[in-house]
């Protein structure tokens, strides 16, 4: 389904619903699934449309969140359903997150009510709603059983231990994280577990939080969600925090009849553990998003990652058990893998300076005018061509029409991935030896969509990842005597 497609039976969805043409739409940023959102704004303010081709998914969102609301729960309403199952739309909860509160505010006792919202709520989630759901109606899996529990070791394993090269046994590490798996999957009691209880999951609007992204859940272990909220790695909580909001957490549980016979002893002893396998999926995360696909939020995550790893070894060093494991992590907290994420962003002094160009091949390459006689010439010549379609011709790569085109229609993004990896290295490497020159070209047929939209996604990422306000010339567009070779 195409984005024009998508975005007009939403709209069509919206009018039916609210007997109006939208005054606005707004396509949002894409996220990291098949999930499109679009605000719509009308008469009486916004809401979200979404498009989503996975009916079962959807199906559990309805599901959950209808459940959730008869508690009393603050979740997204659902307004409007399309009877494919694939279109819908929700109320607009805004833009600002728990995260970005804290961000802004940081550890105030403001943002500290926050959170003990967000765990009044997540109190309920796992022993009063959690009761009254039928498991049968999870769209991946139904429950935190071994096998998912060994999945998101291994993602560890091979997303970031294998990515960063880290010497271990092989048959010892498997058969140790195998051994934790099956003991994770046997830890009693267990309730619904959210699987991705974050503060970027949980939204901020009129001083009260609200919730997203739930469809994942599963029957599992209660202290996962907790651990996901208190242990997230860029939030950086103090320690003080987190032993306040876990005794809060208990005491709000101790006053909900059924959870009287909670074991509080073991329910400690199992949330460290959790606190461990979530640091480790978190990793592997970060690792396939930020070492392989190149994303900056990613790579900017990983050291702060590494730092809580290492704090927790140092304060609770009886953890992990298994020895192969301890080995594996004492490695990867050493200075000379935690350096290699050390901010790279470029003093105020340095003379690098970087140039971006978008060119004609018809009318030739950009010169090179700082006397180096080099830089990256980048061909776009092998993505699809929006030029072609009559809808784009008048466009070019700075519209958004021409960048979803190019998202959403084409492998630039999966190009430019590469592209920034090979970027980096000499970026990187400039940085070090004090050089103070490097251009970039990309070029195309007409130098009007793909060479455009390229040079200005590669300016945001050098801005990003090393906050170098690249100098960006688009040759056919912009005015300029600048010399060709």
């Amino acid at each position: 389904m195409t984005k024009t497609s998508f975005v007009l039976t939403l709209s069509e969805l919206y009018e039916q619903h609210f007997n109006e043409v939208p005054k606005a739409v707004e396509l949002l940023p894409a996220s990291g699934s098949e999930r499109k959102y679009v605000r719509f704004t009308g008469t009486d303010g916004s809401v979200i449309g979404v498009y989503n081709p996975d009916k079962k998914e959807n199906n559990t969102f309805f599901y959950f969140t209808r459940i959730f609301e008869r508690y009393q729960l603050r979740v997204p309403q659902i307004l409007a359903e399309r009877r494919d199952k694939q279109h819908y739309l929700i109320e607009d909860l805004g833009t600002t997150t728990l995260f970005d509160y804290l961000d802004q505010e940081g550890h105030t006792d403001e943002v500290k009510n926050l959170f003990k919202q967000s765990i009044d709520q997540l109190v309920k989630i796992h022993w009063e709603a959690g009761k009254d759901i039928d498991f049968s109606h999870c769209f991946a899996a139904s429950e935190f059983d071994c096998k998912q529990i060994l999945s998101d070791l291994l993602y560890f394993k091979y997303y970031f231990a294998d990515l960063m090269k880290v010497p271990y046994n092989k048959t010892n590490l498997l058969e140790e994280l195998e051994d934790w798996s099956r003991s994770l999957a046997a830890v009693r009691p267990q309730t619904f577990m959210y699987r991705d209880f974050q503060s970027r999951n949980i939204m901020v609007k009129n001083q009260e939080v609200y919730f997203i992204d739930y469809q994942g859940g599963m029957l599992g272990l209660p202290q996962y969600d907790l651990v996901s909220l208190l242990w997230q790695a860029r939030a950086q909580l103090p320690n003080e925090w987190k032993n306040e909001l876990l005794n809060y957490y208990l005491n709000q549980v101790g006053k909900i009849p059924l959870a009287a016979n909670l074991n509080e002893t073991d329910f400690r002893k199992m949330y460290l553990e959790c606190v461990l396998l979530r640091i480790l999926q978190t990793l592997g995360a970060y690792g396939y998003r930020g070492l392989l696909e190149q994303k900056p939020h990613f790579i900017k995550s990983i050291r702060p990652a590494l730092q809580q790893l290492k704090s927790f070894l140092e304060d609770y060093g009886h953890l992990p058990v298994q020895s192969e494991l301890r080995k594996v992590l004492e490695i990867l907290v050493k200075p000379e893998f935690t350096t290699r994420f050390d901010d790279k962003t470029v003093s105020p002094d340095s003379p690098l300076k970087i140039k971006l160009y978008s060119f004609s091949y018809k009318k030739g390459i950009p010169a090179d005018e700082s006397g180096h006689g080099g830089g990256f010439v980048f061909d776009c010549r092998g993505i699809l061509n929006p030029g072609r379609f009559e809808e784009y011709k008048q466009l070019t790569g700075k519209d958004k029409p021409v960048m979803d085109f190019l998202d959403y229609k084409t492998r630039m993004t999966e190009w430019l991935s590469a592209i920034r990896q090979v970027i980096d290295i000499t970026v990187e490497d400039y940085i070090e030896r004090g050089f103070d020159h490097l251009s970039i070209s990309f070029g195309c047929t007409g130098g009007q969509h793909r060479s455009v939209y390229a040079a200005e996604r590669i300016a945001q990422h050098l801005q990003d990842k090393y906050a170098i306000k690249a100098e960006v010339l688009h040759m056919e567009q912009q005015k300029h005597q600048h010399k060709r070779r």
